[in-house]
């Protein structure tokens, strides 16, 4: 059988969206979340697999800005809503739309794809690599202390209408944005997400709640957050749900996750999403009673290698030839000279002939590029071949970030 591949008409968008919910589970969304996903969704972006009047598959692209090391934030498609019925597995289908949108991808000019991934097997093949880590937390929180640096008590905290509080949150989110790699510059209609609330996915908890921290007037951070109420004989163990915390300084942080950590009638705090190197785990009295829980979340792919490793800068001066494997791009297949410093940086082709320095795919490249992962590590676990020595440890160096790589939502 040979499904007919074409881009997404809207009219079709109902049809498509429902076969990727049946391909996660066939549980229907609520109004609101499917009404935000089909406003964000980009038709000439997406594609479905027809067999008849039947979809059979679905992918899709967000055009995001994502900060990438050194500050740039750069164009990145935001690979989703990747889906095949359960009747047409194994017939090369998703292979076929992989193809094609990653020739979309370079077409438009996009050096950089990146997605999350249900079942982080599968995209292995066509070149992402795990570029970020996130923690999981669950804070015990009559056991756990926090010691807060000076000047949290000059934070002031209220409470805030997270509706009428988005053009403030979204004000902080934007300055924070350039600071991390990884992180997504919310284009129009993505501050909607953060505010998605539908009721049946709140398992019992209360309606998204807000607090804003302010110092001299000035919205310095906020945290999103909900409360699930529970009790047993001896008194009350509440759960306090946080969704979001972001501050422009370790004082507002600290302000913001004491008052999380001090709601009253409740006994632990939970986030499925924390960067690994956030600072409230220098904060906490006894890490091991936070239940750090470590696991892999964006996954990028260089579609082009030269103007992708051009778009960052590097932590220290690099001067190396990579020879890149890339089957599922043949275009990035071959050698690389890449000069760069904390400045800017050149990366040129250079004949197959040219000595190289080390050799790796464009999958270890998608890993390394954020600066999260390590070609060093990369090279213990036999994905990297030093064929110069020192040039690991160069370029090892260089690549890296002071700051972990993270993403702040899911897409």
């Amino acid at each position: 059988m040979t499904a007919d591949l074409r881009e997404l008409s809207q009219s079709d968008w109902d049809r498509w969206y429902g076969t990727l919910e049946r391909a996660f589970g066939g549980l229907h969304e609520a109004p609101e979340e499917r009404e935000l996903w089909d406003a964000l969704t980009e038709v000439d972006r997406s594609l479905g697999l027809w067999d008849g009047e039947e979809c059979v598959g679905t992918a899709g692209a967000f055009s995001f800005r994502m900060t990438v090391p050194g500050g740039a934030l750069v164009d990145t498609a935001g690979v989703t809503m990747v889906s095949v019925a359960a009747t047409h597995r194994r017939r090369g289908l998703l292979t076929s739309m992989m193809r094609r949108q990653l020739d979309d991808l370079r077409e438009r000019g996009e050096a950089l794809a990146a997605l999350t991934v249900s079942e982080p097997a599968i995209y292995g093949r066509f070149g992402y690599g795990v570029a970020t880590w996130l923690f999981n937390v669950s804070i015990d929180t009559p056991r756990v202390r926090l010691t807060v640096p000076e000047g949290t008590d000059e934070v002031r905290l209220r409470y805030a209408v997270p509706a009428e509080a988005a053009e403030a949150c979204e004000a902080v989110y934007a300055r924070v944005v350039p600071g991390r790699p990884g992180m997504l510059a919310r284009q129009p209609g993505w501050e909607r997400l953060p505010l998605l609330d539908p009721e049946r996915d709140r398992d019992g908890a209360s309606p998204l709640q807000c607090v804003l921290a302010e110092r001299a007037g000035e919205v310095v951070g906020y945290a999103y957050f909900a409360v699930k109420s529970d009790w047993e004989v001896q008194g009350p163990k509440g759960v306090v749900r946080v969704r979001a915390v972001e501050a422009l300084d370790p004082a507002a942080h600290a302000a913001l996750w004491r008052f999380l950590c001090d709601i009253d009638l409740t006994s632990r705090v939970e986030s499925l999403n924390l960067p690994v190197d956030d600072p409230l785990f220098h904060l906490v009295s006894d890490v091991r009673r936070c239940g750090l829980v470590m696991r892999d979340s964006l996954h990028v792919r260089l579609v082009e290698v030269g103007a992708a490793l051009e778009a960052r800068t590097y932590r220290a001066p690099v001067d190396v030839v990579l020879d890149v494997a890339d089957a599922f791009c043949p275009w990035n297949e071959g050698r690389w000279r890449l000069t760069g410093d904390p400045k800017g940086a050149s990366c040129k082709r250079v004949d197959d002939d040219a000595p190289a320095d080390l050799a790796l795919s464009v999958r270890e490249l998608g890993s390394a590029y954020l600066g999260g992962v390590s070609l060093a590590e990369l090279a213990r676990a036999g994905r990297v071949r030093e064929l110069r020595p020192g040039a690991l440890a160069e370029a090892s160096l260089a690549f890296g970030s002071e700051v972990a790589p993270w993403l702040p939502h899911g897409f």
